[in-house]
């Protein structure tokens, strides 16, 4: 059993209701690790805003990020 709750969409308040749709536009789903972290949104806007500014920052190359997140999924054994 989980021993942190996650916040399903339809219990979302407005302010992360707003973030969950944009997972659902972008990804098509709501991303696990931001059900946990929307128990505090403070933390999961600044996840969020970590996350943009590493892909914006250029530093990681796209080609490598992918295989990175495939390595991940295959090691997890998640879908991919």
């Amino acid at each position: 059993m989980a021993r942190v709750r996650e916040v399903t969409p339809d219990m979302a308040p407005p302010e992360v209701k707003e973030i969950f749709d944009a997972q659902v536009e972008s990804y098509g789903f709501v991303l696990n690790t931001a059900k946990v972290y929307a128990n505090c949104p403070p933390i999961l806007r600044a996840m969020g805003q970590m996350a943009a500014a590493i892909d914006k920052s250029g530093l990681i190359d796209a080609g490598l990020k992918n295989l990175v997140n495939l390595r991940v999924a295959q090691i997890n054994g998640c879908p991919f």
